[in-house]
């Protein structure tokens, strides 16, 4: 397959490379694209920084508390932080050899005990991704506009705007879901920039609910939640992760 002369499969296939969701043969395959394809490789940076606020969904990782108390009993702290002879001992760090030997121990073990944390959250949940939702939704030139992500154990909708929009004041933009048939459903209102939560309705799966799109319509909104009145001005892909 040649995708050089594909734009819109370009985007489609690195928005699904930068999200996770290309697997298998299709993910290899593209990475051997994108090793010899300059053009490619800029479309996945792009995508990679429309993509990147997403990272603060993230919650941090706190390493445990057991890793500050050994790097305390290590160096010789107090329970307060302070060292028992503060300039006395700094002075004579210089020439204690088996103190820096120590520390590079210390040091190894923190890094080890930080890869298993991480390694035990992913064995933790082995089952989170099932819970998630994406849709990247492009206008009709392939251009990322906005990000929507969806956790069905919350049952929320977040609609993240990665490119502002312009909207007139009397004017508002809807999100819908678009059934397999051809059917819609508004799924609220939604900003021309920054993030707004949405409720997830019990329908909102892949197989009932393959496309999103958003409309531009009147202030409020359409008015009927089962029919969309203005032009469709971005849509995507609703994909389970």
């Amino acid at each position: 397959m040649n995708i050089h002369n594909k734009p819109d499969l370009q985007q489609k296939l690195a928005s699904e490379y930068v999200l996770g969701t290309l697997r298998g043969g299709a993910r290899r395959r593209f990475e051997k694209w994108l090793s010899g394809d300059q053009s490619l490789q800029q479309v996945v940076r792009q995508w990679q920084s429309n993509l990147l606020p997403m990272a603060e969904f993230s919650p941090a990782a706190q390493p445990a508390p057991s890793v500050w108390a050994a790097l305390e009993r290590r160096l010789k702290l107090k329970a307060s932080g302070k060292v028992e002879d503060r300039w006395a001992y700094w002075r004579n760090l210089r020439e204690d050899l088996a103190f820096w030997r120590g520390l590079g121990m210390v040091s190894t073990a923190a890094a080890l005990v930080l890869v298993s944390v991480l390694v035990s959250r992913q064995q933790v949940e082995p089952t989170a991704p099932l819970n998630n939702y994406v849709a990247t939704l492009s206008d009709d030139k392939a251009q990322p506009i906005a990000v929507v992500t969806g956790d069905l154990k919350r049952r929320q909708l977040i609609v993240r705007m990665v490119a502002a929009q312009n909207i007139a004041s009397d004017k508002s933009l809807e999100l819908w879901a678009v059934y397999k048939d051809g059917k819609v459903r508004s799924l609220g209102l939604v900003a021309d920039k920054g993030t707004v939560t949405l409720p997830m309705p019990d329908y909102m799966s892949e197989e009932a609910t393959p496309l999103l799109a958003v409309t531009l319509e009147p202030k409020g909104g359409s008015g009927n939640p089962d029919k969309a009145t203005g032009p469709i001005i971005f849509k995507g892909n609703w994909l389970q992760t």
